[in-house]
């Protein structure tokens, strides 16, 4: 998980491999509960009173009729010769990426409700309009684009905010968080005819970037069977802060009264990763599994497992009982996909993939420190079962960058397997262009669907599920 969080009257640093958060959510509060994490389970009034509760004026934008029209027609293809003028919302890990490095970007604005936070995000980009509310960032008089690095409950609402006033927008994952939200954000990009990309650091790693060329020249042969794991190795430090300044869900009170609640120094209150079912964080695995394979998953059974622990006992999202869910889905074309996501883990963490085909196999290095390996099986000359003879040549693969697919200036390493700068000039080149981003809409929910739908498959024992498949985008 890495996001960090700004709405109107809070912020919170997301849980990951990006620092602790001091983010919190009122565990008192179960009025704005998240309650539409399982589409069938939802309680309809709570999930109005959610809405109700983001704030008025994020609700009036959303229902004016005819904004999404207006505003979509005041952005075009821009040249080459003028940059994307981008903003930053979150001083986490939206401090992460190169915008700032693009040759044909400008960061305009950055948003951050924490002073600290406001500041890096204006150190890092050399931006010098700072927000703390949402919605006064969104009316920077220029602002072709929005980077949102929020917390995952807040990706969709947010997205339509800047999508209805035309701005692109480039999200955090996951897509959504159920399969209404993923609708409504579809519905949204096609209304306002706006650019779409969801930031997924998977995608772009350098081994799948490899597999991605293998598998379309063929080398792979048949991909019968892949698998990916997202394991993290302890969440506890990204499930508790220490005070109660920061994004909660009650986004009506003012951020004067947030700061008189604060809680004494050093007691633990939740942050919104707090019991967050691993199976809704699903785009760390099917953003390495999808575009390799180029299939749809589009049925699942889970299996879950949890504890005792007291984060399981009682969280924001309908109480999600597991630490850890294990998935085994069925491709579009028949094949089979395994993916193991989880918190609390006696192994390293981990983001890696492998891919069996009939011809090569690629397995990423696991935690407990074996290389990048590539297995090929060989044709026996000496059998007369040939490819069949049971011949095969396993070695380290000494993975590539592959910055020279980049903008020189954007040629630097970055986390998640060097995969920012990657991300950062698909977004931009994808305005630019005028075309859809890789991880479009369409992609983007592809990725984030199977584990909304695996996690109800746990949550009813294992039960076999249709995962929604809502195409690809238009030609």
């Amino acid at each position: 998980m890495g996001e960090t969080p700004v709405m109107k009257n809070g912020e919170t640093p997301a849980p990951g491999p990006h620092g602790p958060s001091a983010t919190v959510f009122s565990p008192t509060s179960n009025s704005h509960r998240i309650t539409d994490m399982q589409p069938d389970l939802a309680d309809k009034k709570s999930r109005r009173q959610f809405l109700v509760a983001m704030g008025a004026s994020a609700v009036a934008l959303s229902t004016v009729p005819g904004v999404g029209a207006q505003a979509s027609s005041s952005i075009g293809p821009r040249p080459l010769t003028k940059p994307v003028r981008i903003g930053v919302v979150g001083g986490g890990f939206g401090a992460a990426f190169q915008w700032h490095l693009h040759p044909h970007c400008q960061v305009t604005a950055v948003c951050d409700l924490r002073e600290e936070r406001l500041q890096k995000l204006k150190r890092v980009y050399q931006a010098g309009a700072g927000y703390k509310e949402y919605q006064a960032f969104l009316k920077h008089p220029e602002l072709d684009a929005v980077a949102l690095f929020t917390p995952a409950p807040f990706h969709v609402k947010m997205a339509v905010e800047a999508l209805k006033l035309g701005k692109h927008v480039i999200s955090a994952v996951p897509a959504a968080m159920s399969v209404q939200e993923a609708e409504e954000l579809l519905s949204v990009v096609k209304q306002t005819g706006r650019k779409y990309m969801m930031a997924e650091t998977s995608r772009y790693r350098q081994e799948i970037l490899t597999c991605i060329d293998w598998a379309r020249e063929g080398r792979f042969g048949e991909i019968f069977y892949s698998e990916a794991e997202y394991h993290h190795t302890g969440l506890a430090p990204y499930a508790y802060g220490s005070s109660f300044d920061c994004q909660t869900c009650d986004f009506i009170r003012s951020v004067d009264q947030v700061n008189r609640d604060a809680q004494p120094a050093g007691k633990l209150v939740p942050t919104w990763a707090h019991g967050y079912p691993p199976m809704l964080y699903p785009t760390h695995c099917t953003g390495m599994i999808i575009p390799v394979t180029g299939e749809r998953l589009t049925e699942v059974t889970a299996h879950g497992w949890g504890n005792d622990h007291e984060m399981l006992k009682q969280n924001y999202y309908n109480n999600n009982p597991f630490f850890h869910t294990v998935a085994l889905f069925k491709t579009s074309k028949g094949r089979c996909a395994r993916i193991s996501i989880g918190w609390h883990i006696a192994a390293g963490g981990t983001e890696r993939a492998v891919f069996y085909g009939d011809k090569l196999s690629y397995i990423m290095t696991r935690p407990e420190g074996s290389p990048n390996t590539v297995v090929e099986q060989k044709p026996d000359p000496k059998s007369p079962f040939g490819l069949y003879a049971g011949l095969v040549e396993s070695r380290g693969y000494d993975q590539p960058k592959h910055f020279e697919r980049l903008p020189e200036p954007l040629r630097v390493a970055s986390g998640h397997g060097s995969s920012h700068p990657f991300i950062t000039h698909e977004f931009i080149s994808a305005i630019l262009e005028d075309r859809q981003p890789e991880v479009n809409v369409w992609e983007a929910i592809a990725y984030t669907l199977p584990g909304i739908i695996a996690h109800q498959s746990a949550l009813a024992g294992g039960a076999c599920l249709k995962i929604p498949d809502h195409g690809k985008a238009p030609a």
